[in-house]
């Protein structure tokens, strides 16, 4: 190990450049669907001796002596994000006649994009280097603080945070429940790149042992949590999720759309299998009704035919808002409650919205150089000012999360007394991909951090109910035709929830960044 660390903290150059790439692109590997999470441990040491070696000219200024690190950490972010998110270029592709020249900007100018923020963590960890075990926790706070950033500046995007590798399976998901998502970003950098320092200098055994205990407690606490099975209230519903897999061509073909409405009819009047219970809740995926219902009353009316007495549709459709005043009508994308009478009894609006899928930043500027949204109406999506949860006949509360909502911590205020999450969404854009399997993982994160169970339906899957610690109840694998009835399980009680875990990892951040800071001032002053 000591010749290949000193192979790539002397290595310069293309050279350099390409052996971080290639520790970005390895460290993808830890994510869905692969969620081999011991890459981390190669990807993250490889970078460690990287910022060994990135010192620089001490005879030209202070940011220009970050660079070599800033680079560094740019081209680890741009092989990782490269790698994991590349299959966002499929969307481009179903109207590939108005999209495809923009395949460059998705595969490449994203990631370069997202790689910035892991630029700035590795020139941030650089400014407190020094060749002891506090440059271990040093690079995981500022890890941590870019990820905190990217989650929302400029609308925001913490897919495939780094903390998401350390997380594969349900028994490595608990810890979320108590750390958060951001200081789990913290956690994963600090273990992942502790192996490193056993070539690199002292403070191997500190590090060592300090990443031993990090990972058994996560594993311990993880297994202890999952002893307890799920619960089931006494007046327990039964959720059926109809999963359609209609091609994307298909619906936004206006000559698919009753077929579609009717495939979705079809599914939702079919009887239970092997005589169970008959559903209570039935869930459609995003934008499923293919109509403006304020233009199309026959499909309320057709809803209320195949609906039984007492039953509940949950479904994705396009919401039209017509102003008065004759100025042009307004779009959303929304979630309806209509009952076994045809009545909508309740709505919701999606929130966050995704820059240049559901509408365009900086529309007048860029729509003059022929820019327009993806997968908007003419004008593109208009946001909800907030989140509401949809309260159904018997009481149960939902909260909406629309497509990659799901992906934000910060989205679920623990204010929201909701019982289950519903997220409905549409992955049939990214094809057979990395993209839906990621997304799904996603929301099993936000299941455990919340406590409350995810019903979860995807129009090409994976569409499933997931309990409180992450654990698949029931569910529908990608592309598969089909429904399946399960019964939603009780909500689990949080101990901390996200603004208290979010008040703890600042609190973290303080006291590693003073921890480096007293440690790199007592190393400058030992080297002179």
């Amino acid at each position: 190990m000591d010749r290949l660390a000193a192979f790539v903290t002397l290595s310069s150059g293309t050279k350099r450049f390409l052996i971080a790439l290639f520790a970005g692109a390895l460290a993808a590997f830890a994510l869905p669907p692969f969620g081999i999470f011991v890459v981390g441990f190669v990807s993250f040491s490889i970078l460690v001796w990287l910022l060994d070696g990135a010192a620089g000219n001490p005879d030209r200024n202070f940011l220009v002596r970050l660079l070599p690190a800033f680079l560094i950490g740019w081209a680890f972010g741009l092989g990782y994000f490269v790698t994991g998110l590349w299959w966002i270029g499929n969307a481009l592709l179903v109207e590939a006649e108005s999209f495809a020249w923009a395949l460059p900007l998705a595969i490449l100018g994203l990631p370069a994009y997202l790689a910035l923020f892991y630029g700035l963590a590795a020139a941030l960890a650089r400014l407190f280097w020094t060749d002891g075990f506090a440059r271990l926790l040093g690079l995981g706070a500022a890890f941590g603080l870019a990820e905190w950033l990217r989650g929302f500046l400029f609308s925001g995007f913490p897919w495939n945070s780094i903390g998401q590798a350390v997380m594969p399976f349900p028994a490595m998901m608990q810890s979320i429940a108590i750390v958060g998502s951001d200081t789990m970003n913290v956690i994963a950098v600090v273990v992942f790149a502790a192996p490193g320092l056993i070539a690199a200098g002292r403070g191997a055994r500190p590090a060592l042992a300090l990443a031993c205990v990090l990972l058994a407690m996560h594993v311990g606490f993880g297994l202890y949590q999952l002893q307890q099975p799920a619960t089931y209230p006494e007046n327990a519903r039964v959720v059926r999720l109809v999963q359609p897999v209609i091609d994307q061509a298909a619906k936004i073909d206006d000559n698919e759309r009753s077929r579609i409405f009717a495939e979705h009819l079809a599914l939702t009047k079919a009887p239970a299998k092997g005589g169970g219970k008959r559903p209570d809740y039935i869930v459609w995926p995003e934008t499923s009704i293919p109509f403006i219902l304020t233009q199309n009353p026959d499909a309320l009316v057709q809803i209320a035919d195949t609906l039984e007495d007492g039953q509940v549709l949950i479904a994705g459709a396009v919401r039209m808002e017509s102003d008065s005043a004759g100025q042009e009508p307004r779009y959303y994308n929304s979630i309806y409650v209509i009952d076994s009478q045809g009545q909508i009894i309740s709505a919701a609006d999606k929130v966050h919205l995704v820059p240049f899928g559901e509408y365009l930043p900086f529309e007048d500027l860029l729509e003059r150089t022929g820019w327009s949204a993806v997968a908007a109406m003419p004008g593109g999506f208009s946001a909800a000012q907030s989140r509401q949860n949809l309260t159904l006949p018997d009481g149960l509360r939902l909260l909406p999360l629309i497509c990659y909502e799901i992906i934000f911590p910060n989205e679920i205020s623990s204010e929201s007394q909701a019982d289950a999450i519903v997220n409905l969404t549409n992955d049939g854009w990214f094809g057979y991909s990395p993209g839906p399997w990621q997304h799904f993982f996603q929301a099993r994160l936000r299941a455990v951090e919340t406590g409350l169970p995810v019903i979860r339906n995807s129009n090409s899957g994976i569409s499933a109910v997931i309990d409180g610690r992450g654990r698949i109840l029931s569910g529908l694998d990608f592309q598969a035709v089909g429904y399946i009835d399960e019964t939603l399980p009780s909500k689990i009680a949080v101990k901390l929830n996200e603004q208290i875990r979010s008040l703890n990892f600042g609190l973290l951040e303080f006291t590693i960044f003073v921890i480096v800071l007293i440690t790199r001032m007592s190393f400058i002053f030992k080297r002179n």
